[in-house]
Formats: structure tokens, C-alpha cells, sequence
């Protein structure tokens, strides 16, 4: 906004008042540039007022009982903060054992020793995750392996919202990196023993994509796009982030049903939750008060993801979208068949890899 504002003084203090082509043209595209940003802010407003709608209606459906699982073994990455951070805790009251993947492994070993403090059960390894770099994410997914005989269930929860224009070491844009291709990697170098768990336990294994109702704020995935850092719309990018998110999900359960695995893969809208995520934004800062009434708790956030990464009443229902415990709708764009393709077949060309799952030594 800054640029643009620059850029517009620049236009209006000009000297010579005859007409200059570039001049216009720069002038039209700051113009449109603010108008895309202001649009994009009223209708976050507005999906977000619709979503915390949504979720009052929802209000009874949205519940999950702990039950016993012991002997499962879980991966979620962010898992020391957050809402990774309450469903480590519901993890670990049902008896199980979580890896938890986080930047600072001092900082994540000292948050579960205070959650040590109420929950004794289940057991848990904080291993360092940066899903800013994919030699972090190799290196954690190695671990992983060497620690996992078995994986029965992937929740891939890290994210960023908003940030200014940040590049990840592989070069892409943050949020494009973080929330979408870091986990696009990970689940890639996780999924051969996901299926191998299948295989000998005979029974669903889920890898849960943890998305946000933002992915209806975009109406395609713009992929020659991700890098103008000159014309940067941190919303527009997030909404990519999430959207692909939810059509990675659809095309990779194609994958796995085709291959006839049990390996189930759903995309979940935990909610508008009261998070850190939301720290700083205008919302938070003039009204928190609004936000503790009408958002979720983070408790109540990780009802539908472990909706997701449990509840058998979804089985053979991978690919679906959920929201508050229950199968919702879905951006169209995320049905569009060109763009499954398309987005496919860029995640194998990133990753130099000819098909998901297929590791190479």
C-alpha cells in the first residue's frame, strides 16, 4: 500500500501536464491495484462474518468424544502452539503417540512439559520442523521414519496468515511455501509408510490438510503469479494457499483410491477460532472482545479436524471437505478438473518427482 501510494503522488505532482502513455498506464494499474486490495479486505469481512454464522447454526454438530486409541501413532506439524497444540492434547488423552513437529524444539519441549502437568497419558517426541525449508522438512520426515514404524494418521496444521512478502529458501512466496507446498513435500515423503500402515492394519489412515473457508476467496490458482512482490496481496495469496490446499486433497484421495489404498485424505475448516494466527490483525486489535464471544476456542477448533482423522462414519468418504463435524461445499473452483490437473502436475514438476508417494532412496 505504501508503493501505491507513492506511486500515486508521483502521477499527481508530475510537471508536465501533457499526456504521458506510462504515466496513465502506472496511474490505472495503482488504481486497480487498491481496488483489488480494498476488495479483497471487505470480502474476508464478509466470509468471515458468514463462517462465524455458520458455525453458531452448527453450534450441536460440532462435538468430538474422546475414546481410546492406543497404539496409534500421529504427525502434526505446528503442533506446539495453537490449535496443533490442543489437538497434540486430545491426542495424548486418547492414549497415543504424537510427533509433534515445531521451528524451536526447546520452546515446544517446555509448552508439553506444562501440558505434562494435566495429561499423563499417550507419549509424544518434539522433533524440529521448519516448513520454510524443504531440507528442514526432509530432515524431520527422516526422523519421522527412523522414529515411526507405523503412521496412522498425518495432520498437516502449520500455517501463516497475512504476512509481508517473505520468500521461503526453495523461493517460493511464504504463504504459497508454508501453508501448501511444504506440506505438499511432507506428505509426499510420509505417504509410503502411511500406506504401509493401511496395508497391515486393514483399516483407514487419514492424512488431514487443515484449510480455512478463505480458500472461497480465490477463483483459480494464478501459478505464474505467486512472485510479484511489486503488486503483493497477502489475502489473495493466503486464499491460494488454502484453495489449493483443498484441491491437493481431492486429486491425492483419486490417488489412493485408484491405487486401492486405504489411505483417506480430507481438507478441514476448523472454524473462525480464536488463535495467535489473528494477533495484530485490525479486528483483534480495536475489538477482542467481539472475537471472544463469536469465535471458537481453540477446543472447539480441533472438533472437526479430529472429525477428520477419526471418526469412522467418513470412511470411504476421503476427498470430502469438512466443516463443524459434518461434509460441506467447496469452492467450485475446487472441482474443476483443469486446475486438479494443473495444480498435479506443477506439485510433481516443484518437487522433481514423477508420482506422489513413489520415494526414491
Amino acid at each position: 500500500m505504501q508503493k501505491a501510494a507513492f506511486e500515486l503522488q508521483c502521477c499527481f505532482c508530475a510537471h508536465d501536464r501533457r499526456p504521458n502513455p506510462k504515466m496513465q498506464d502506472n496511474l490505472l494499474t495503482t488504481l486497480w491495484f487498491i481496488i483489488k486490495y480494498i476488495a479483497y479486505e471487505i470480502y474476508y469481512y464478509i466470509l468471515g462474518a458468514g463462517a462465524i454464522v455458520e458455525d453458531l447454526i452448527n453450534y450441536k454438530q460440532n462435538h468430538f468424544y474422546v475414546t481410546p486409541q492406543y497404539g496409534k501413532v500421529a504427525v502434526v506439524t505446528g503442533g506446539a502452539r495453537g490449535l496443533g497444540l490442543e489437538v497434540v492434547k486430545k491426542f495424548l488423552q486418547m492414549d497415543m503417540k504424537v510427533i509433534i513437529g515445531c521451528r524451536n524444539v526447546e520452546a515446544g519441549i517446555g509448552v508439553m512439559q506444562e501440558v505434562r502437568r494435566d495429561i499423563s497419558s499417550g507419549e509424544f517426541s518434539v522433533l524440529k520442523l521448519d516448513m520454510m525449508s524443504f531440507e528442514s522438512i526432509k530432515k524431520f520426515a527422516d526422523k519421522v521414519l527412523e522414529e515411526c514404524p507405523q503412521i496412522h494418521i498425518l495432520i498437516n496444521n502449520a500455517g501463516i496468515m497475512f504476512p509481508p512478502y517473505t520468500e521461503t529458501a526453495e523461493g517460493y512466496e511464504s504463504q504459497w511455501g508454508v501453508n501448501f507446498m511444504g506440506h505438499c513435500y511432507l506428505t509426499h515423503l510420509l505417504l509410503p509408510r502411511l500406506k504401509r500402515t493401511a496395508e497391515i492394519g486393514l483399516e483407514s489412515v487419514r492424512i488431514v490438510n487443515v484449510s480455512s473457508c478463505a480458500h472461497f476467496a480465490a477463483d483459480t490458482i494464478k501459478f505464474k503469479e505467486f512472485n510479484r512482490r511489486s503488486w503483493y496481496i497477502p489475502s489473495a495469496a493466503y486464499a491460494q494457499s488454502k484453495l489449493a490446499q483443498v484441491v491437493f486433497t481431492k486429486f491425492l484421495d483419486k490417488q489412493m483410491k485408484n491405487e486401492e489404498s486405504l489411505v483417506e485424505v480430507f481438507a478441514v475448516h476448523p472454524g473462525i477460532v480464536d488463535t495467535d494466527i489473528f494477533n495484530g490483525t485490525l479486528l483483534k486489535v480495536l475489538v477482542p472482545w467481539l472475537i471472544k464471544l463469536l469465535f471458537k476456542t481453540p477446543e472447539q477448533g480441533t472438533f472437526p479436524i479430529l472429525h477428520a482423522a477419526l471418526s469412522k462414519s467418513l470412511v470411504k468418504k476421503g476427498g470430502s471437505y469438512i466443516s463443524n463435524c459434518q461434509i460441506a461445499r467447496v469452492n467450485k473452483a475446487a472441482e474443476n478438473s483443469s486446475l486438479e490437473k494443473a495444480l498435479h502436475q506443477y506439485c510433481k514438476d516443484s518437487l522433481a518427482i514423477t508420482k506422489f508417494g513413489q520415494v526414491t532412496a
